[in-house]
Order: structure tokens, then C-alpha cells, then sequence
């Protein structure tokens, strides 16, 4: 079970990079192999996602644009593309929460507009990288949390239309834990994947999410 929950994840990862992509007129291309987009992809997002293990590399690297600053997301840590010039950025867990009951407390706000959207990625840090068109789409839903003067000091992204995939979670102020629990709580009853590396997968696990299995990514310098 764990490794299709696995691929489930890896699936609506891939799903969410060809969300934003799109957003930057980069179409993407997906089969049983792999998602993936022909020219480069907007900075923080991979040019390729595996979806199966035993993807041949060739064949993948062959699919995007190779060169300086090609990334490629291996979604079950069994890729070597050290051979193709290609060095591991990071390794991370994918990790799942079934759907379960709601820890309570505070939901966070769902952003409308493309000026809060403008406010969300200042404070995330992403800047031009989240674009208004990601508000049209009904499978994403950007989430704030506001202080009592109107800042954003924290919030997330859920994508998919079943599994959901949180992503991009960040606390500007305050404890990561209570943007996580706040998560649960805005969606409550939800099966959630995801994943996360280093320090930020301790929250994670506190908030009852448990890890699937690793990926890695690569980036060629």
C-alpha cells in the first residue's frame, strides 16, 4: 500500500509543477514514465518527475532541456545521474496522512485576489513564481494566515482533486507546527501527501503525517 500512496504522491506533485508551469507558458508532457517540460522550468520546480521506479535516464534527460540548471525530481531515489553531469541538490521523504479527524484551532484564509496572491508570494518568498492564473484553477487553494494588523506571517498550498498535496508551507513568525495543524483544520477529513527535508519534516511528523519513502533531487550545476 505504502508504495502506491507513493505514486499517488509523486503523481500530484507532478501534477501541481505542471499547474505552475503552465502558468508560465511552459507545457508540460506526461506518460507512465514521467512528467516532464521541453525547455526550462520556472526557478524551485524540476524540469522532469519520475512516476514509476526503473525510469531509464537517457531516456528521461532526453525529454528536457539538459544543460546549466536542469533539475529532475527522482520520485523514488533509484536514478545515478551523476554519470551526466548531474549532482544530488537534496534527498527528502514523501510523507501521507490519511484522512482522520481535524486537531481543531484556527483555519487559515483562502487567497482570492491577485493582490493578496502578490502579498502571499512576498512573504513565502517566491515572488513573481506564483501568478494570478493559479487562482482560476478549482484543484489549487492558497492558504494565509493573517496577523492581527493584516500581514501574512504564514500559509500553504493544497493541490489535487483527490489525493491532496500540500506544498509550499512556510511560517514567517511563529511555530511551523501551527501552520500544519491549521492546514488539517481548514481541510478537514482530507487525505493529504506531500514532502519535505531536514528540519522542515519534524513538523510534519508531529502533525500526524508519516513517511511513504524517499526521492531525490538532482540538479546540474
Amino acid at each position: 500500500m505504502s508504495e502506491e500512496v507513493r505514486g499517488a504522491a509523486a503523481r500530484n506533485n507532478a501534477d501541481w509543477c505542471d499547474v505552475v508551469c503552465g502558468t508560465h507558458g511552459v507545457t508540460g508532457r506526461t506518460d507512465a514514465d514521467a512528467w516532464s517540460v521541453p525547455r526550462r522550468s520556472p526557478p524551485w520546480y524540476p524540469d522532469a518527475v519520475t512516476l514509476r521506479p526503473g525510469v531509464d535516464a537517457g531516456a528521461l534527460l532526453a525529454r528536457i532541456d539538459a544543460g546549466s540548471g536542469a533539475s529532475v525530481k527522482d520520485s523514488f531515489a533509484d536514478l545515478d545521474l551523476s554519470g551526466h553531469g548531474f549532482r544530488v541538490l537534496f534527498d527528502a521523504q514523501w510523507i501521507h496522512r490519511p484522512s482522520a479527524d481535524p486537531p481543531g484551532g484556527a483555519t487559515l484564509d483562502r487567497v482570492t485576489t491577485p493582490e493578496r496572491l502578490a502579498a502571499w508570494a512576498t512573504a513565502h518568498g517566491g515572488g513573481d513564481l506564483f501568478r494570478p492564473a493559479l487562482l482560476a484553477d478549482p484543484r489549487v487553494r492558497v492558504l494565509a494566515r493573517y496577523d492581527d494588523r493584516g500581514a501574512i506571517v504564514g500559509g500553504a498550498v493544497v493541490s489535487g482533486d483527490g489525493p491532496y498535496g500540500v506544498s509550499n508551507l512556510f511560517a514567517r513568525t511563529g511555530d511551523p507546527d501551527d501552520i500544519w495543524h491549521a492546514v488539517l483544520t481548514t481541510l478537514p477529513h482530507l487525505p493529504l501527501l506531500g514532502y519535505e527535508s531536514g528540519p522542515d519534516l519534524a513538523p510534519a511528523l508531529r502533525a500526524g503525517f508519516v513517511p511513504l519513502g524517499p526521492l531525490r533531487v538532482w540538479l546540474r550545476a
